[in-house]
């Protein structure tokens, strides 16, 4: 049976989003468009890079978050993971800085993504990109919007028409399979969700290894524009696992992905024919 909705969610998405705009102003301080970064930065262990900016903002959002719904459990890039989440109903996913390699280096495909999870589904979701002047924003059954307007996926349903973006090497692979318009890479995983929820591509595949925080908020905007976003076979998105990371992921709008996955089918049995 499903829980009910939250009854404060439109007045709690507002907060949200402005939550969002302050971090993003906190981000762009130290942002510098076409040059290096002004914060200072380092490695974390696994060698992924981080920034002032990611520590700064991942801090405002959890007080101003918290303060919103203190009952929610977190789940952060920048904060050491707590199990308690695991047994919560709700909780907050975020990424104070999605694509920080872009941020480093004065690229503007950035964002900061917060989403809220009840039960494990997505049903709010906020992300902001200062740098491409893009705020995208949704509730669980309340459609998407891109700075306060509402958007959708092309009505595109064929592979050769799709304009697909992703890893080159991905999209090298698929193309030997059937033909379609590549997409330069987005660096942010969210705005390449969001992008094919506003109808700027049609596709996108994803990589192993994205995390929770990478996809939680765009996924329910690609939802709510009449997207879906799957593993590579079909099999759903679960989210607040104990380990929250993904395998190989596509997205397109909803006409597109019964041809996208049916190629990506062929392509993994093309490449276990060669093993």
């Amino acid at each position: 049976m499903s829980t009910p909705p939250l009854p404060i969610a439109p007045d709690l998405l507002k907060a949200v989003r402005e939550s969002c705009l302050e971090a993003g102003a906190i981000a762009t301080d130290l942002f510098r468009p076409g040059a290096k970064t002004a914060a200072r930065t380092w490695s974390k262990s696994g060698g992924s890079p981080v920034t002032e900016a990611d520590i700064g903002v991942d801090t405002f959002l959890r007080i101003r978050l918290s303060a919103l719904l203190p009952e929610a459990a977190w789940l952060s890039e920048e904060t050491v993971d707590d199990a308690l989440r695991l047994s919560r109903r709700f909780v907050w996913v975020v990424d104070p800085i999605d694509g920080t390699r872009a941020y480093m280096s004065g690229l503007p495909d950035w964002a900061v993504c917060v989403a809220l999870l009840d039960e494990g589904e997505p049903i709010l979701g906020v992300v902001h990109a200062p740098a491409s002047h893009a705020t995208y924003t949704t509730l669980r059954g309340g459609g998407a919007q891109k700075n306060g307007g509402a958007i959708s996926t092309t009505p595109v349903s064929r592979l050769g028409e799709a304009r697909i973006a992703g890893p080159k090497p991905m999209l090298d692979a698929l193309a030997r399979i059937e033909p379609f318009e590549p997409v330069d890479k987005i660096p942010s995983l969210a705005l390449r969700l969001a992008r094919i929820a506003d109808g700027s591509i049609d596709a996108g595949l994803i990589s192993a290894d994205a995390r929770d925080w990478d996809l939680a908020a765009a996924d329910l905007i690609l939802r709510e524009s009449g997207g879906t976003m799957s593993g590579g076979a079909g099999e759903a998105v679960v989210y607040n696992r104990a380990t929250p990371v993904h395998g190989v992921l596509v997205a397109s709008g909803n006409g597109l992905s019964a041809p996208l996955l049916a190629a990506m089918q062929r392509l993994r049995e093309t490449q276990s024919q060669r093993l």
